[in-house]
Order: structure tokens, then C-alpha cells, then sequence
């Protein structure tokens, strides 16, 4: 049964070599190479969100024979501003790490 107060955010959201098509969801300046599913979590925590449950044996399914990941949230604010939340996160953190 759907659950209507939570969201899925998938790793595949994030992922700057992925087209729009293939499932990116955010401009390619507010998305990392390859991001992993730890870091993903660290960037939602970071930004006062509380992962609900979280999932890497799964396959996005417009990419159905790579093996992906995914987070539950649960529904505060739209789905797209929360996305460009973790995204700030998630961008700061790997350009800290590049340094």
C-alpha cells in the first residue's frame, strides 16, 4: 500500500553523468559524480532532514541492470525544494573533499 506521508529519493537524482531522461532530476551544477549512498545520507542529515529508511540493493527503474540506492523521507516541504537542499550538501561536501 502506498504510503502518502513519506517520499523516495533515489541516488540516481544526484548522479552528474545521467541525463534528465535517464532519471537526474537537479541541473548538472547541483550534482556530483557517482554519488554514494553514504554520502547521500550524510547530505539529508546535514541538512536537518531524518531518513526514515534507506535501501542499496535496489535498482532505479529507468536503469534497471545497475544497482542503485535510495532514501525514505518524510513529506515537510515539496519534493524539489528538498532535493535542492540536499543537493547544496551534497556539492559542498565532495568540493571539500576535492581540496
Amino acid at each position: 500500500m502506498k504510503d502518502y506521508e513519506h517520499f523516495v529519493v533515489w541516488l540516481d537524482y544526484f548522479n552528474k553523468n545521467l541525463t534528465k531522461r535517464m532519471g537526474r532530476r537537479l541541473p548538472k551544477e547541483k550534482c556530483v559524480f557517482d554519488p554514494s549512498l553514504k554520502e547521500l545520507i550524510d547530505a539529508t542529515k546535514e541538512a536537518g532532514i531524518e531518513v526514515t529508511e534507506s535501501d542499496d540493493k535496489v535498482r532505479f527503474p529507468r536503469r534497471a541492470y545497475v544497482r542503485s540506492g535510495y532514501i525514505i523521507l518524510p513529506k515537510e516541504s515539496p519534493k524539489n525544494k528538498t532535493l535542492f537542499r540536499i543537493s547544496e550538501r551534497l556539492v559542498a561536501k565532495r568540493a571539500k573533499q576535492s581540496k
